[in-house]
């Protein structure tokens, strides 16, 4: 069936032919006469109704076939620009590859060709690369997703139609694959699914804008505690929302990130008459600016569990002491030999049992302290000492301890008196706490360094060991109640994984910070700083900052 196009050419033709053809036939019989006049106007008209129309054909045809090249020629550079195109041969080499793709992966031309196309993908994708083939080596398609490996690293997502090429005598040669790029497709998606996973948390998250300081998103939970509809929430000022809910804190705690350049922080707050631990990361984005990312977790059946656990903890702690000082006392009155001589054998066993005793006061007391310290209860005794006498007498209190493990204590910046308020019982019970851990993980025959340095208003006391070191991935969690690290062994060497956490909490009571420096197989140092006047205890301590090495 003949095109409409087609019809129309040759009915112009036609109707063009047969015109010109009777315009000679009657212009020939006009002018000429006789059989010579039939003749020539019959063969002329003839000839032209049969030639024009064929002309006329003709030079459509070929205008219709050059419209149609310059048509399919359109598409293809159109289809060149969209999509990633290259050709592999038969050795899975390749061999063609356009600009789009080249300006994708970041390769130059000269980089892939004759490279295997395995240049492209990443190891992940051998199993899809190997499906790819088996389809090719049925003659079949493949349609699908592939990630190709950029030159930089990254990964480029793309939908792909890959199409075996067959030589002239039918054989496999290779194939043809168009790509589309869908990353930024791959991305929105991801962003949706993780929108909608963020809607749906039972913990309240906000997203504030750094410039503006507007809120740029809430999910359910937030808005429900906030008492807000649909997105009411948007644009709005944390500022106003804070002076509305008492939330002055995480605002004040927003502007320090940006103002430090830290990227994130964690604080307990009371968010609505609520108790919540606050967790704030600094997404940083174009020229300074980003977002703050605000995530509350309520922590009401924390406390209230961590407050039964106390009560529980100091019950037990408070009934097991008076009989154990008893037991202490009275074994400490048999070692005497108040009660007359003994066996050797008895002796020894009764050593034994008055070392274990002094071990569970210890940690007893230690358990109490941390009982006090969680209630706001640490008790102070604040008198005038001189501190190069306290640090002397802690290191003779831990004299036993120095010839057990076999290391010995250099003292330095305790040539001269240090006038000092401070309670001395405290001190020593945190400058005690360093040195026995000290003790514990120096390697034998080693020296422990025991430094006081003064420096403006604070005093900074340092204890340093060459022992085993604080593993680098275990260091964030070294001032944790019960802390354990991977090579504490605590069973061998005892300790009851309280004596860091009560250290900070005492030394920050006092107003002062307390830090460490620690190598692996090198050693530690643990180091804290106190104010010399009495007025600065109390108050929010300076902090020493903790020091990773």
């Amino acid at each position: 069936m003949f095109k409409p196009s087609f019809m129309s050419d040759a009915a112009v033709a036609v109707t063009t032919g047969c015109g010109l053809a009777c315009l000679w036939y009657f212009a020939s019989t006009s002018f000429l006469s006789g059989t010579t006049a039939q003749l020539l106007g019959t063969s002329g008209a003839i000839a032209i109704a049969c030639l024009v129309p064929t002309a006329i054909l003709s030079k459509a045809s070929a205008r219709r076939s050059n419209d149609s090249r310059l048509s399919m020629s359109q598409r293809l550079d159109a289809f060149d620009r969209h999509a990633c195109i290259n050709i592999v041969n038969a050795k899975n080499e390749l061999t063609e590859v356009n600009d789009r793709l080249l300006e994708l992966t970041g390769y130059s031309r000269e980089e892939l060709i004759g490279r295997q196309v395995k240049t492209l993908y990443d190891e992940a994708m051998q199993e899809i690369a190997d499906e790819i083939r088996s389809h090719l080596g049925r003659g079949e398609k493949w349609v699908g997703e592939t990630p190709l490996r950029r030159k930089d690293g990254g990964v480029l997502y793309t939908q792909s139609t890959v199409m075996p090429l067959y030589d002239a005598a039918g054989n496999w040669a290779g194939s043809i694959t168009a790509r589309t790029d869908v990353t930024k497709t791959n991305e929105l998606v991801a962003e949706r699914h993780t929108a909608k996973t963020l809607y749906e948390l039972h913990d309240d998250i906000w997203i504030v804008d750094s410039d503006t300081e507007t809120f740029s998103y809430m999910n359910r939970a937030a808005k429900l505690r906030s008492s807000l509809n649909g997105e009411d929430y948007r644009n709005r000022a944390l500022e106003e929302f804070s002076r509305e809910h008492g939330t002055r804190e995480i605002l004040e705690a927003c502007r320090m990130l940006r103002a430090t350049g830290n990227t994130s922080t964690q604080f307990d707050t009371t968010l609505m008459g609520v108790p919540m631990h606050v967790n704030i990361k600094f997404l940083l984005g174009f020229a300074g600016a980003g977002q703050y990312l605000i995530l509350f977790n309520d922590i009401s059946e924390r406390i209230e569990q961590e407050e039964m656990k106390s009560a529980f903890i100091s019950t037990v702690s408070h009934e097991l002491r008076s009989p154990l000082t008893s037991i202490k006392g009275a074994m400490g009155l048999l070692l005497s030999k108040s009660a007359g001589e003994l066996p050797e054998k008895a002796l020894a066993l009764l050593e034994i049992a008055h070392r274990n005793a002094d071990r569970l006061v210890l940690i007893i007391n230690d358990m109490l302290d941390l009982d006090k310290i969680s209630r706001g209860e640490i008790d102070m005794d604040i008198q005038d000492v001189d501190l190069v006498e306290l640090i002397k007498e802690a290191d003779q209190a831990n004299a036993m301890l120095q010839q057990r493990f076999g290391v010995t204590v250099e003292l330095k910046g305790t040539q001269s008196a240090i006038a000092f308020r401070t309670d001395p019982n405290r001190f020593i019970q945190v400058l005690t706490n360093l040195l026995s851990n000290a003790y514990k993980f120096s390697k034998p025959n080693s020296t422990i360094v025991v430094e006081v340095q003064e420096t403006g208003e604070h005093v900074l006391i340092s204890v340093q060991d060459q022992g085993v070191g604080i593993p680098k991935d275990e260091q964030h969690k070294i001032f944790d109640r019960f802390a354990d690290m991977a090579n504490s062994d605590r069973k061998a060497k005892g300790g009851t994984g309280l004596g860091l956490n009560i250290c900070k909490a005492i030394v920050e009571n006092m107003g002062g910070g307390i830090g460490f420096e620690s190598v692996e197989d090198v050693g530690t140092k643990f180091f804290f700083s106190l104010p010399k006047s009495q007025a600065a205890f109390g108050q929010a301590g300076h902090q020493a900052t903790q020091r990773i090495a």
